[in-house]
C-alpha cells in the first residue's frame, strides 16, 4: 500500500505460488474458460457460479492479499474490473453486477481475485449466504464466448 512518499508493507508478503489453483489456471496447468487475458490479469468463469456468467479476475502475479499489491497494479485491476463488469452485464443481459474481493477471510484460493457476478432485480440473493449453480454441458463455453465477444466489442468501441 502506498502513502505519498512511502511504501508500506502491512503484512508479510505472501508469494506462495505452490499449489495455487489460480496460478495453475494462469499457467495453463488447469483448464478453465478464460474470457480475458492481458499481461497483468486473467479473467475466467467461476466453476461454481452464483449466477451463470460469474467471472473471476486474478492478477498474473501471485498476491495472497491486497495489502501487498502496489498502487499501479491495484489501479490496473479496477480498470480491468470495470471492463469485465460491463461485458458480463451485457453478455448475460443482467441489470447490473455485484463486485467483491475477499481479503484473507473467505478466500477459497489464497490468490487475490475479484468476483464479478451478474445480477438482476429480484434475483433472490439476500445477505451473504448464496447458493451456487452449475453449468449444463457446453453452457460454460457459451457464456464464456458471449463475455469474450462483449469484451472485444468494448475494447474496439463496437459495443
Amino acid at each position: 500500500m502506498n502513502v505519498p512518499g512511502k511504501q508500506l508493507t502491512l503484512f508479510e508478503e505472501d508469494n506462495n505460488e505452490v499449489n495455487c489453483k489460480f496460478c495453475e489456471i494462469i499457467s495453463g496447468k488447469i483448464a478453465s474458460e478464460i474470457v480475458y487475458s492481458d499481461e497483468y490479469f486473467v479473467a475466467f468463469l467461476d466453476y461454481k457460479p452464483l449466477f451463470k456468467g460469474h467471472t473471476l479476475l486474478v492478477p498474473r502475479k501471485h498476491f495472497g492479499d491486497i495489502y501487498n499489491m502496489d498502487d499501479l497494479t491495484l489501479q490496473r485491476m479496477m480498470k480491468t474490473v470495470t471492463l469485465i463488469s460491463m461485458a458480463v452485464e451485457k453478455a448475460t443481459m443482467s441489470d447490473g453486477t455485484f463486485i467483491a474481493i475477499n481479503n484473507k477471510v473467505s478466500q477459497s484460493v489464497p490468490h487475490v481475485h475479484v468476483h464479478i457476478v451478474p445480477r438482476k432485480h429480484k434475483d433472490g440473493l439476500k445477505g451473504f449466504f448464496w447458493p451456487r449453480q452449475s453449468y449444463a454441458e457446453n453452457e460454460e463455453k457459451i457464456y464464456a464466448g458471449k463475455i469474450r465477444s462483449q469484451i472485444e466489442a468494448l475494447i474496439t468501441g463496437k459495443a
